[in-house]
């Protein structure tokens, strides 16, 4: 098990494991089991009921957190830095000794299937999950990450304990620790209780996916807007031209309002109220996606506005000027997001559960000011070439 610390002068300690499991590491027969045990981790341990983990940071005014995504699990706190000691044992406990009671279960199943239902309530989320079913299919990537609702209400507390006994080793653990703790203290806690994380397994396999063969589709979904999704497979978290995409997209359809599908299909043109694009690289894969909503009749007219902009980029090198205007604004988007201690703290745990490293800004200020107009034009000829896209349309 790896510790990584960052020192901050803040009153707030920020800390919490980060494991390498996920939706994509469960079987066929386990879809949702991931997040299942997530949830239940709240519920019960050897020492603590489920209010007694509720109550042990809340009493103090910390938090206690966790999510679920395809390829990790994260348990993290946030606590006044007096009751750090308190938040790290409470982290251990409840990732190394829940119990899983079955009646926990029992009414935890029934949270879960709501929280399903209200993604299906959702269109504008419900066709991320959806899409990538269609970018990764039949391949675990591909798979919701709150599973099947026929397959939840069969897990047990068996299920849970060999999951978790497979999946939750000390290897496969980061814990992350940003605040103002004494660094020997700090491994002094850790060291005690995490003691009982044991056992070693073999390196965790994970298949990428296979060759990819762009679809397109469309689901009745009787909602008054239409909603449109279309994407491609991307590069994964090791290929050189991750950061060139992360830029690339962020110009597309980013958080600013100054990108360039906001500025077309809602400044110019007053089409959508939404439109924004999404990059995400995961270990061995990618996947990057357009999604706007708007009026049935405006949508094929969004479409083309859209696959505009594409050629525009992959026809067209960008000016000098515009290219440093787009690397400052990423730049400073980072800058003001690690400003954000809980956002800080997770990167930090995350980046070094798979890279074993962590980037300073000034390194990725200098990384980000490398890439070129040439790089961003080769990699909108790959991503975006319509030939590749698959799409994806509620109505």
């Amino acid at each position: 098990m790896r510790l990584v610390f960052m020192p901050d002068k803040s009153p707030v300690t920020y800390c919490g494991a980060v494991i390498n499991v996920g939706s994509r590491d469960e079987s066929e027969e386990e879809q949702g089991m991931a997040h299942f045990v997530e949830h239940m981790l709240f519920k019960g341990t050897g020492k603590r009921r489920s209010r007694h983990i509720i109550n042990r940071l809340e009493d103090v005014g910390g938090e206690l957190n966790a999510y679920t995504s395809k390829e990790e699990t994260v348990v993290y706190a946030s606590v006044l830095t007096e009751y750090a000691a308190r938040a790290v044992e409470l982290i251990a406990d409840i990732v190394l000794h829940s119990t899983f009671p079955q009646k926990e279960i029992d009414k935890e199943v029934e949270v879960i299937l709501d929280e399903m239902q209200s993604y299906n309530d959702s269109p504008s989320e419900l066709i991320y999950d959806d899409f990538e079913e269609i970018l990764f299919d039949r391949h675990p990537l591909g798979h919701n990450i709150l599973g099947q609702a026929d397959l939840l209400m069969k897990f047990t507390q068996t299920d849970a304990l060999r999951f978790v006994s497979e999946q939750y080793r000390p290897e496969e653990m980061v814990f992350f620790v940003l605040g103002n703790v004494d660094y020997k203290r700090l491994v002094r806690w850790v060291s005690e209780y995490f003691e009982d994380a044991s056992g070693t397994s073999p390196a965790k396999k994970r298949t990428a996916p296979d060759n990819y063969a762009p679809q397109r589709k469309e689901a009745g979904r009787n909602t008054h807007q239409v909603h449109f999704m279309m994407g491609n497979r991307a590069y994964d978290l090791h290929h050189p031209h991750k950061l060139g995409m992360h830029l690339l997209n962020n110009l597309l359809g980013g958080q600013g309002m100054n990108s360039l599908l906001n500025l077309s299909l809602r400044e110019k043109h007053g089409l959508v109220y939404q439109v924004d694009s999404n990059y995400q690289a995961m270990t061995d894969s990618g996947m990057w996606n357009v999604y706007f909503g708007c009026d049935p009749e405006s949508a094929g007219r969004c479409e083309q506005l859209v696959l505009k902009e594409l050629k525009k980029l992959r026809e067209q090198k960008l000016p000098d000027k515009l290219l440093r205007k787009y690397k400052l604004q990423l730049t400073g988007q980072l800058v003001i997001a690690n400003e954000q201690k809980e956002h800080l703290a997770l990167s930090l745990g995350k980046s070094f559960l798979r890279f074993g490293k962590f980037d300073e800004l000034d390194t990725l200020r200098q990384r980000i000011d490398a890439i070129s107009a040439e790089e961003l034009q080769a990699i909108a000829n790959e991503i975006f070439d319509p030939a590749q896209l698959s799409a994806l349309k509620y109505s």
